[in-house]
């Protein structure tokens, strides 16, 4: 029987390959992943990320999952929150991602209260019930199966917790023009000036569009069963904040 097919930016691949197409994305940006966030978004996407995590309202000794976490941009902002007596775990599906994550996360002297784990967003290796809150910065759109993966965060967090996600969406009416031509146009060269990659680029680009708007998205939290749903739009929608409790 014929293998079902899902989206891979703009071409249909296989469902059993996604993921190992994304891998080798991942594979090939994470040396130039920080300076290439920088350069794309002008430095803006650090502002979207603290204004994620001040919606958080984290505490001292909660347990939090970043999930997706890659060079742990989150992670790096959240540990001095939860202190000494909270935990972290950073996790990507992406073993170069993740290497290099904790790279960074160790020579900026972030260590004790954060661990690292390799894990598929769609089948976690925690325990039920475990976490105060899990975020995912930028990789939502990347998972194969985004209702499994939204169904597996509900399962690991705890009653009283919360669902962070932050993630490319789509903007208002008159960014659009602008937006396609910055995103098909101008990417894909930075990305083969930068990072010598204009393909690998391009699948970002592609991966944007293809992702659920604001209200869908939403909506699949819900069947998830998370409630009291909300998303926060940012630069005119072009990034959105969701958020949903588990009760």
């Amino acid at each position: 029987m014929p293998d079902k097919t899902t989206h891979f930016g703009f071409r249909n691949v296989p469902v059993s390959e996604k993921t190992r197409h994304v891998r080798q994305v991942f594979d090939s940006v994470a040396d130039n992943y920080d300076l290439m966030n920088d350069l794309m978004s002008f430095g803006i996407h650090r502002l979207w990320k603290r204004f994620a995590i001040n919606m958080a309202a984290l505490k001292q000794g909660q347990q939090v999952l970043d999930l997706a976490g890659g060079t742990g941009d989150l992670t790096r902002l959240m540990a001095p929150a939860v202190g000494p007596s909270g935990h972290i775990v950073l996790s990507d599906i992406n073993a170069a991602m993740l290497d290099n994550g904790r790279r960074q996360l160790l020579d900026k002297g972030i260590a004790g209260n954060v661990t690292f784990a390799l894990a598929n967003a769609e089948q976690l290796p925690f325990a039920d019930n475990r976490f105060d809150l899990v975020t995912m910065a930028f990789g939502l759109r990347n998972v194969t199966d985004k209702q499994r993966a939204l169904n597996a965060i509900f399962r690991v967090l705890r009653p009283g917790g919360r669902l962070l996600v932050l993630e490319f969406s789509k903007p208002v009416a008159a960014l659009k023009p602008a937006y396609d031509f910055y995103s098909f146009t101008v990417l894909p060269k930075l990305g083969q000036l930068i990072a010598r990659d204009a393909p690998s680029y391009r699948y970002l680009a592609e991966s944007i569009r293809m992702h659920p708007d604001q209200p869908t998205l939403q909506a699949m939290m819900e069947q998830a069963g998370f409630e009291r749903c909300d998303y926060h739009n940012l630069t005119g929608g072009i990034v959105a904040i969701h958020r949903g409790y588990k009760f």
